[in-house]
């Protein structure tokens, strides 16, 4: 390989030559680039700035608002366009309800107004503007009927207006929004002050990580046993991702890929820790999960490398119960038909595949009642963002 990959984690630089994958701890009181170019630096000294590839989950990702007129339509397909463009859903409120909504306390980076078909009018009147008077955010973007495109511009500044999403066979049609969206996400990455430096070694465009590692499942079947359908769990420091083969969903929506990712920004082991405890404090079955482990919740108060690996195992989990049936709120994944699971990102260097499959087999046969689990591979050498990074730099060669 002529070309230096690097992938910019929350905890990592991973760093990809021709003789091979490195790992270098963060060091989280210097700044990204020179923390970067202190454990790297020489590296860099040989190639050129052209071919030096760079992605990055660093950000963690951004979050949305969406507001709908369905369930069945409108905000299940903004959903599923939001998630798989990276997107952390805060809340979802259906139209006919606004005005007994609450507004999120936090700053939206995002919020989707989405709903009716072209051809139907007044969707939309004044209970919205009233409503997003008490919404804090960056951006804002219309995905529904053109007819009240016009009405909501005029009323909603610096309003987006893409096209709409549903089609009159109520069908997704969703490019132009995950685009939109996508863009947001990755000018969110270089418009980091940490980020934009990386500029420096690099005059190619810094890509998500999570788009990285999307690119690279139609290639994974060449350097991993894994057999379809099959999802790909990535635990990091700030998320946890799920990349998933189309297989395994069953809705009316149509996909151009054949594979989909969802972004868990408050499920990671580092910085988002806090929000990983609190979601597994609040599962119903996490306590007699933390039972079969031998020990108890005490050990979610503990800064020790056992703990750590106790939060690993509780991010395995958690994911799973997300896009199971019985959490209908996300993306749900059929995984009673589920053949394959691949684990990547930092929980390789931790968790032995015992601790993992220790996991599987209490998801499967406690909450989902089944006995055979699925295979699981494990990506010791964190190798399957490579695969995408190397695909994307062949295409532009």
């Amino acid at each position: 390989m002529s070309k230096l990959l690097i992938d910019v984690g929350s905890t990592y630089f991973k760093v990809c030559q021709q003789s091979g994958i490195n790992q270098y701890f963060r060091d989280f009181n210097k700044d990204i680039f020179d923390d970067l170019l202190n454990k790297c630096g020489d590296i860099f000294s040989n190639y050129a700035k052209e071919d030096i590839y760079i992605c990055s989950s660093a950000n963690g990702g951004l979050s949305t608002l969406i507001i709908g007129l369905t369930n069945s339509f409108s905000l299940k397909f903004a959903k599923n366009i939001a998630f798989n463009s990276g997107i952390n859903i805060i809340d979802t409120i259906l139209y006919h309800k606004i005005d007994e909504a609450k507004a999120p306390g936090e700053l939206i980076d995002v919020v989707i107004i989405v709903g009716g078909i072209d051809g139907i009018a007044n969707v939309f009147d004044e209970k919205l503007f009233r409503f997003l008077r008490n919404v804090h955010y960056n951006n804002i973007v219309y995905v529904g009927t053109k007819q009240d495109a016009m009405f909501l511009s005029e009323n909603i500044q610096e309003l987006k207006v893409l096209g709409n999403i549903i089609t009159e066979k109520l069908h997704v049609n969703g490019g132009e929004l995950k685009e939109y969206l996508t863009n947001l996400y990755q000018a969110d990455i270089v418009g980091k002050e940490d980020i934009k430096h990386l500029y420096a070694i690099t005059a190619n465009q810094i890509y998500s990580t999570p788009y990285i590692v999307n690119r690279s499942l139609p290639l994974i079947d060449a350097n991993f046993d894994v057999v379809n359908p099959f999802i790909v769990v990535d635990i990091g420091g700030a998320t946890t991702d799920i990349h998933y083969s189309r297989d395994l969903v069953r809705d009316n929506i149509v996909s151009e890929s054949g594979f989909d990712r969802l972004v868990f920004k408050k499920l990671g082991v580092y910085k988002s820790r806090e929000t990983l405890i609190f979601a597994a404090k609040n599962n119903e079955f996490v306590y007699e999960l933390l039972a079969y482990l031998n020990v108890t919740e005490n050990i979610l108060e503990e800064e020790s490398e056992k703990a750590l690996r106790i939060l690993m195992q509780l991010s395995i989990f958690l994911v799973l119960y997300k896009v199971s049936r019985l959490h209908p709120l996300y993306v749900t994944l059929h995984l009673e038909q589920l053949k394959t699971v691949v684990l990547t990102g930092g929980i390789t260097k931790v968790l032995s595949y015992e601790e993992a499959e220790s996991i599987m087999q209490f998801f499967y046969k406690k909450v989902l009642g089944l006995h055979a689990i699925p295979n699981i591979v494990m990506d010791y050498e964190y190798a399957i963002w490579t695969l995408g990074m190397q695909n994307d730099t062949a295409s532009r060669s």
